[in-house]
């Protein structure tokens, strides 16, 4: 059996692995558990459409449940389709259209966290 932070990093990764296949751009994964105490990973992933947007966040649900049996605590965003947030607990999923992701710059807000390498 994984320990809970095995299981947090098996999360981010394979939604990380999941955004990319459906063709987010920039795909980050952040190691955020040493400045935050709600979560220990946020997976970044940009959109240049509403519909890629929705489409990433879906399959990385669909995905996360069927090879790992994990479902989002809750979500935020969806009906926007503008900066979709699903909370997993320990790991955070933000898919954000292009334009917002650049508006908000989570990863500069984050630029002192590790980046943690997803590629295979």
């Amino acid at each position: 059996m994984l320990a809970m932070s095995d299981e947090a990093r098996a999360l981010a990764l394979e939604a990380a692995r999941v955004a990319d296949q459906e063709q987010a751009s920039d795909v980050v994964v952040l190691s955020v558990g040493s400045v935050l105490d709600v979560a220990d990973y946020f997976v970044i992933a940009g959109a240049s459409n509403r519909r890629l947007v929705r489409r990433v966040i879906e399959e990385v649900e669909a995905q996360c449940r069927e090879r790992l049996g994990q479902s989002p605590v809750r979500s935020e965003g969806v009906r926007e389709q503008e900066w979709v947030l699903l909370d997993y607990g320990d790991v955070v999923i933000h898919v954000f259209l292009e334009e917002i992701r650049g508006f908000y710059e989570i990863e500069r807000l984050y630029g002192d966290v590790d980046r943690v390498d997803w590629r295979p």
